[in-house]
């Protein structure tokens, strides 16, 4: 049997250490688009500087959520209810997205990291099946591949 809780518990951890990574380059990114002081199609660079800025806060906080809920659901060894699942599979969804887009901008070592990411969020999801009825089992009861 695998142990769902050091999994989940290892998405959790990887996923906030990946929110500050993300914030970190985004304020990067920002001092170096305001050091450029250049107009992107007539766009004010003050208002790029910031935007920049606000992605890189609003998607590290959403991944220290989405690394939170995978900590919580270790810790409580429990299925996640209805609303954390949906954040958790569009956590899953985006890191497949972005794995996609990253192998063409930065390489086959980003995109390794993205899938390994999203590996670790999807196992938490299936380890942990809705209504708390770990896989293979129905109803409680473990299914059996012999027959009744």
């Amino acid at each position: 049997m695998v142990a769902r809780r050091p999994i989940a518990l290892a998405a959790g951890i990887v996923l906030v250490l990946e929110a500050v990574g993300l914030v970190l380059l985004h304020l990067a990114l920002a001092t170096i688009l305001a050091g450029q002081r250049m107009s992107l199609d007539g766009l004010d660079p003050e208002l790029m500087v910031t935007g920049v800025r606000v992605m890189g806060g609003v998607l590290g906080a959403y991944l220290v959520l989405c690394g939170l809920l995978l900590v919580r659901i270790a810790a409580r060894d429990r299925s996640p209810g209805r609303g954390a699942r949906m954040v958790l599979i569009a956590c899953a969804i985006t890191h497949g997205v972005l794995g996609a887009v990253t192998v063409g901008l930065v390489g086959w070592g980003a995109f390794a990291f993205m899938m390994a990411v999203l590996g670790l969020v999807v196992a938490s999801l299936t380890l942990y099946a809705p209504g708390g009825v770990a896989p293979g089992a129905v109803g409680g009861a473990a299914v059996s591949s012999t027959g009744p």
